[in-house]
């Protein structure tokens, strides 16, 4: 597969094709050549770039697809599309491997497979797309690679748990969850609720949050962290 042909397979067309190149340079590559090529640069200062650019169109992306999602439960999300497995595993899947710009070595100790290397071609390559065409191409392509990856993630409990928990209780305990509003306080601008969470009349969790809907999540998901904890759940999706 050359680069002509990536770029038609994954919905790119770079206008300065040579960021492309730079993106699949590792640094052992230019050691190895003589002439011009010697003085072309590897991927590392597009990695440092797209690591920023990959934290922001993610941020983005969680924040528009889960308006009710705590600030903590949407950081541990984040930190799972972003950790080096997830980027490898889309780096192979957009064969990115196959075009990286080794060194023999590099090559011969199987760097075209290795974890880290394919995540940071990953990054550089977002790098390199948001030099060429903006921070929006970049957030579109953030979205198509690891917008489907969400909900195959060990942390899917936490896209809703309230979904969750009553998919749970209904099929091991024929029963459905309860939500009780147990406190409220703060100004009109600022309130903050709690909300407890009970199944067959007994409370398995609490939570708070700035609305109703976002208190009941948290206390959906202490429901379900209780009731995996004392094994009475099948331990299958989440945790």
């Amino acid at each position: 597969m050359n680069l002509a042909s990536f770029q038609r397979r994954h919905g790119l067309c770079f206008r300065d094709e040579s960021l492309l190149r730079q993106a699949l340079t590792h640094r052992s590559w230019p050691h190895e050549q003589d002439g011009p090529a010697g003085l072309e640069g590897n991927y590392e200062r597009l990695e440092f770039l797209g690591d920023a650019v990959l934290a922001f169109a993610v941020t983005r992306m969680l924040y528009d697809r889960f308006p009710d999602l705590p600030e903590g439960e949407l950081t541990r999300l984040r930190s799972a599309l972003v950790r080096s497995e997830t980027l490898a595993a889309v780096a192979a899947e957009l064969e990115l491997g196959a075009l990286l710009r080794l060194g023999r070595g590099e090559d011969q100790n199987g760097g075209r497979q290795r974890r880290s290397i394919l995540g940071d071609a990953f990054e550089a390559l977002l790098g390199a797309i948001f030099v060429d065409s903006g921070q929006s191409a970049a957030d579109d392509f953030v979205r198509t690679m690891l917008g489907p990856l969400i909900d195959d993630l060990p942390e899917a409990d936490l896209l809703d748990p309230r979904s969750r928990l009553q998919e749970l209780c209904q099929a091991a305990l024929f029963a459905t969850p309860v939500y009780e509003t147990r406190a409220e306080s703060g100004p009109d601008h600022q309130k903050q609720f709690t909300v407890a969470v009970c199944v067959l009349d007994e409370e398995l969790g609490s939570g708070q949050g700035n609305s109703k809907q976002a208190a009941a999540q948290v206390a959906a998901r202490a429901a379900l962290e209780f009731l995996r904890r004392e094994g009475r759940l099948p331990e299958s999706g989440g945790e």
